[in-house]
């Protein structure tokens, strides 16, 4: 058979060979799997199971500062429960593994208290498509149901307390580093606030929204300079028309007291008044003013030489030296517009002079523009970044608030860890089951290598393939009769039965 491909009905006729022999073994295969569950030490297992409640305040409120993933917290959290620092206590508080601890390390009892503890988070409903971890088991699994609860139970309110602990701590550092960023952020404003100040301080009435304010001032000043400088000009008209009336008045007053008629002076009035008339239709150098100026310089030089041949000659004196009222009120008068001219001077050098200034101003204004916008820019961006910060800051310290009232994101206990009644492992009726399958299994391979073994042909194809022949004819198989006594042959005999001898073939 094992020269040629089997079929199904070789199956067959196999097991129905070894029928006995299968299931015998299978019927072993039971009661051995359940006798080795016997001897295997029974563990049990204690579950729990956690699930993460929501905060009680909506974080549209209060935003959490931890927002890290869950099933990664989870796994970090794990790895800091399941170290040696946190399990060598819990070995020694519940005294376990007793026949290991004398003879193995603390590190393998740690290793082994780890390979008890299985912590399973549970995958959220594909329907809701959320991605929040909704929960985790806790496993236990050792020899003594009520030590496997109680480390249960422990190992439950570590993670309880790990997460609450660790939830603290986050919001505390990040409201501490947030508090320490935020003076840093107060320390640059109030540097970008005092520069600020000192440049507006320094450029006053140079600033950008200041030059509208200078352009209207400097519009009204040149106003200003305009009705000054007309005011001016008739201040000098009017003492010009003063003093050659004066001049009149004074040589007249002189020539009565002289009894002579006309004298130089009294030509220089007419002389005065015409060049008073010209200089407010013309200006300096115009031919006229030119003229009437050298003829009036000319007069007045005749006047002056008279005077000093008067004072030469004392006979030649009036006789009267008080002046008449008229050449006081006239003289009073050319005072007076002495003063006012004066006056009118000052203002229109005092008005030039703030034209001036708010020209500069105008003019200087586009580059103070650009440097007050510069620092306005940094001193706009160190407010708003602490601002910014000032915001986090208080929202992390209403999530540190709520973090330490218990109130965010923390773990609860669904079920508590139970108190197993049963041993979880070794299943005996999983292992006679098993010892079934194996019976059952055993004997079919063996009922194979025995069939495999055997050099009988039972079929046509087995001759033809051990031969290479066709099969004309087959032997048909003759059983042996066995061998009878002496008394059993003439029993035989005597009811007329033929006995015959059979041989094998």
């Amino acid at each position: 058979m094992t020269q040629r491909e089997l079929t199904l009905q070789d199956y067959v006729a196999i097991v129905r060979r070894r029928w006995l022999l299968i299931v015998t073994l299978a019927i072993i295969g039971p009661p051995l799997g359940y006798g080795v569950s016997r001897l295997l030490p029974n563990r049990y297992k204690s579950q729990t199971l956690v699930l993460v409640a929501e905060p009680t305040v909506p974080t549209d409120l209060v935003k959490p500062v931890d927002t890290s993933d869950m099933s990664q917290r989870l796994a970090s959290m794990q790895q800091q429960i399941l170290s040696r620092s946190r399990l060598e206590p819990i070995i020694v508080q519940y005294g376990l593994f007793p026949k290991d601890a004398a003879q193995k390390p603390m590190e393998e009892l740690v290793a082994k208290l780890q390979k008890s503890i299985e912590v399973t988070p549970i995958q959220p409903m594909a329907e809701t498509r959320a991605n929040n971890l909704p929960g985790f088991y806790v496993n236990v699994t050792l020899d003594n149901a009520r030590t496997a609860q109680q480390v249960c139970t422990t190992i439950t309110s570590m993670f309880i307390d790990e997460n609450v602990h660790l939830r603290q701590r986050r919001s505390e550092n990040t409201t501490q580093f947030l508090a320490q960023q935020l003076t840093e952020a107060k320390a640059k404003l109030d540097d970008q606030d005092s520069k600020l100040a000192a440049f507006k301080s320094r450029y006053h009435g140079s600033l950008p929204d200041e030059q509208k304010t200078n352009l209207d001032l400097l519009s009204g000043l040149s106003s200003q300079l305009d009705a000054a400088t007309q005011a001016l000009a008739r201040a000098s008209q009017d003492k010009g028309f003063a003093e050659s009336m004066l001049s009149q008045q004074i040589a007249t007053w002189q020539a009565s007291q002289d009894g002579i008629g006309e004298n130089p002076e009294q030509r220089l009035a007419p002389l005065l008044t015409e060049l008073a008339r010209l200089q407010a239709r013309y200006t300096d150098d115009y031919p006229d003013v030119v003229k009437a100026k050298k003829d009036i310089a000319a007069l007045r030089k005749k006047i002056a030489d008279s005077e000093k041949q008067k004072a030469a000659d004392p006979d030649k004196l009036p006789k009267s030296t008080v002046e008449p009222q008229q050449i006081a009120q006239l003289r009073a008068q050319i005072h007076t517009y002495d003063e006012v001219i004066a006056e009118r001077t000052r203002e229109q050098d005092q008005i030039k002079q703030q034209i001036k200034v708010l020209q500069e101003r105008v003019q200087s204004s586009p580059f103070i523009e650009q440097q007050f916008k510069q620092l306005t820019r940094d001193y706009q961006t160190a407010l708003e970044f602490y601002n910014d910060l000032l915001k986090k800051r208080d929202q992390s310290a209403m999530a540190s608030d709520l973090e330490r009232r218990q109130e965010g994101e923390e773990f609860r206990v669904l079920d508590a860890p139970n108190l197993p009644d049963q041993p979880s492992f070794p299943n005996r009726k999983l292992f006679a089951l098993g010892g079934f399958a194996g019976g059952l299994g055993l004997g079919l391979a063996l009922a194979y290598v025995l069939d495999m073994q055997d050099t009988s042909f039972r079929t046509e194809k087995d001759v033809e393939l051990s031969l290479h022949l066709p099969v004309l004819a087959m032997i048909p198989a003759v059983k042996a009769l066995p061998v009878r006594s002496s008394k059993e042959m003439a029993k035989a005999a005597s009811r007329g039965r033929d006995v015959r001898v059979g041989a094998r073939t």
